[in-house]
């Protein structure tokens, strides 16, 4: 029997020089990746909780905000008033409303956290799980087994990993990045098979006429080609532009809850079910795990001017397809939406939920640059999200 330490070594190692019983561990490895995938939404810049799933319409208007909330195919749920697809599309979703974690309250460390499951330490940035995935199961149809659409994240105001890449385990299991127009090779995408534009007016309509179509088509074509996973950044940068970092500041972050109600949740909500419908009818969603959430929440308390701040105390994610059981709430936050009062889901917790949905054991080791043995993540998956 090939131990559990071996298990990861060998999803590194070519098939060559290494030994039957190796070999088979390898074969097992893939099988039981089959044609499992994540798509993992990043809603850059914090999605506020109270004004995308985890609305609080009895609360006062200073926490409440000015958006109004609609109910959902999920009796006694309720989401914002902008997104009406999500809200008839509940029963397929489960939506998670009591993420958090402790560390500071700065974009950095919840895109860390999100993608690797830990925060960089004395040196050492962790591997996203894309990178976990192509180095454990490896290319699937000669295709590379992780993307990024459309770049990786950048200005984010903090100097910092982001956790979007292979970190110690080596740069090449990097993502591709499939937004570069000078990349020599996509390994083995048709670039041509993700050019928005030369899609079909009916597809182009569906998903909306604006950069999250493009992205949620896109990742879309990636799973069908044959990447294992597909991380969707809705925007790669976050200063000076709308984004769903809401502070309503001039100096940087002007979007307003107004941006959410007129256009970021509507874009969302269009782009988001047309890939959740189109996944479904390709017979790609029981295997393919679509997960969005932003890396923090938002200030329960409007601020002086009528935004909200960064608050990682409490946030909330969508899960869907790759064996979640849909029509279920997981977790809650209190009546201001400020902290969890069940069930609270550090965001460790997620990306354990993405490990165990594309199929890997967390009980394969790691093994660091100084030759250490370190488990995937230091936490469990959210059990209660699967089938």
């Amino acid at each position: 029997m090939v131990s559990r330490r071996e298990f990861l070594r060998v999803g590194s190692l070519s098939v060559v020089g290494l030994s039957v019983a190796e070999q088979a561990a390898l074969a097992r490895v893939h099988d039981m990746a089959g044609r499992r995938s994540c798509i993992f939404i990043m809603m850059t810049g914090g999605a506020s909780q109270l004004d995308t799933f985890d609305p609080k319409p009895d609360a006062p208007a200073e926490i409440r905000g000015p958006l109004r909330s609609i109910a959902t195919a999920i009796p006694g749920v309720h989401v914002s008033e902008g997104l009406p697809g999500i809200s008839q599309r509940a029963g397929k979703l489960a939506i998670v409303r009591s993420l958090y974690h402790d560390a500071a309250p700065i974009h950095e460390t919840g895109f860390q956290l999100l993608q690797t499951g830990r925060l960089s330490h004395g040196g050492r940035n962790y591997p996203s799980f894309g990178s976990v995935a192509s180095r454990v199961f490896g290319p699937r149809d000669g295709v590379s087994p992780f993307a990024i659409l459309p770049q990786p994240i950048q200005n984010t105001g903090v100097n910092a990993y982001r956790g979007q890449s292979a970190g110690f385990i080596g740069d090449e299991f990097d993502p591709v990045i499939v937004g570069d127009d000078e990349a020599d090779s996509l390994a083995g995408i048709s670039r041509a098979s993700v050019e928005f534009d030369q899609a079909p007016e009916s597809v182009r309509r569906r998903y909306g006429d604006s950069g999250f179509g493009r992205l949620c088509w896109q990742a879309g074509q990636l799973v069908e080609q044959g990447v294992r996973c597909v991380t969707v950044n809705l925007f790669d940068s976050l200063h000076g532009q709308m984004t769903w970092d809401c502070h309503a500041s001039s100096s940087g972050a002007p979007s307003t809850l107004y941006d959410y109600r007129d256009t970021l949740c509507p874009r969302f909500d269009r782009a988001y079910c047309a890939l959740i419908d189109d996944l479904e009818r390709s017979g790609l969603l029981d295997h393919t795990l679509v997960v969005a959430t932003g890396e923090f929440g938002r200030t329960p308390r409007l601020n002086e001017n009528g935004g909200r701040d960064h608050w990682p105390t409490v946030w909330s994610g969508l899960f869907a397809g790759g064996g979640i059981q849909g029509g279920q709430v997981i977790g809650a936050s209190d009546h201001q939406g400020a902290e969890p009062i069940d069930r609270p889901i550090h965001a460790a917790e997620l990306t354990a939920s993405i490990y165990r949905g594309l199929g890997l054991s967390l009980d394969t080791m790691l093994t660091t640059d100084d030759g250490t043995d370190l488990a995937l993540v230091d936490a469990q998956p959210v059990n209660e999200l699967f089938a």
